[in-house]
């Protein structure tokens, strides 16, 4: 499988049998750029907000799903987990979706705009993790610190930090560089993409940057 970073807390998983876009946003509200003519599988939104709501760019999806609940499609199976936006349980930015996206045997999970640490039950609905998609920008998310509890609590193999500072983006959030502090890792470099299979994922926790495409 192959893992791509569009920015914000858009990405591309790339499976044996089908592809999947999560968190596509709509340019004129980031300032970022998409490729022209995306087209996946199954095309995902974590919450209805611009930056990760642009379903309508995905071309010839099977499906599109923007809540929590269980799915399936051509071979990939989905789990969306209840969370919040926020640590005032949804009263300041409204709810968001934990999506845990099961793609040739590897566990992906999303964790969107997630604003708060996770309940134990929401530890368990999620399930095993093995890549974490994490955002770790602050101002709208989680920040930095959090983000690492939030590892702690999920224990997955390889994470990815998301939903920080870009050139270009036209809201502030805080830089990468410190969560890569906060996890020990910024001697890191950012790469294209990743390519992993299951039995390559690694024995201790990895933290991987990748490059916007």
């Amino acid at each position: 499988m192959d893992i791509y970073f569009y920015g914000q807390a858009c990405f591309k998983l790339k499976g044996k049998t089908a592809t999947v876009f999560i968190d596509p946003y709509k340019e004129e509200f980031t300032g970022l750029k998409l490729p022209k003519d995306l087209s996946a599988n199954l095309a995902i939104s974590t919450h209805d907000h611009d930056d990760h709501n642009n379903l309508d760019s995905i071309m010839d999806a099977d499906l599109k799903i923007e809540g929590p609940g269980e799915y399936e499609v051509r071979g990939i199976s989905v789990t969306g987990v209840s969370t919040f936006h926020d640590t005032e349980a949804g009263g300041q930015r409204g709810r968001n979706t934990v999506y845990n996206v099961s793609v040739d045997g590897l566990n992906i999970v999303h964790l969107g705009d997630l604003g708060h640490k996770l309940t134990e039950e929401q530890i368990e609905e999620i399930g095993a993790t093995d890549i974490l998609l994490v955002p770790v920008g602050s101002v709208y998310t989680i920040d930095a610190k959090t983000a690492a509890d939030v590892v702690s609590q999920l224990e997955p193999k390889i994470v990815i930090p998301m939903h920080y500072a870009l050139p270009g983006l036209k809201f502030e959030l805080e830089p990468v560089e410190n969560f890569m502090k906060e996890m020990g890792a910024e001697a890191v470099e950012p790469q294209a993409k990743l390519s992993i299979t299951k039995d390559k994922l690694p024995d201790e926790l990895q933290v991987i940057v990748l490059n916007k495409v």
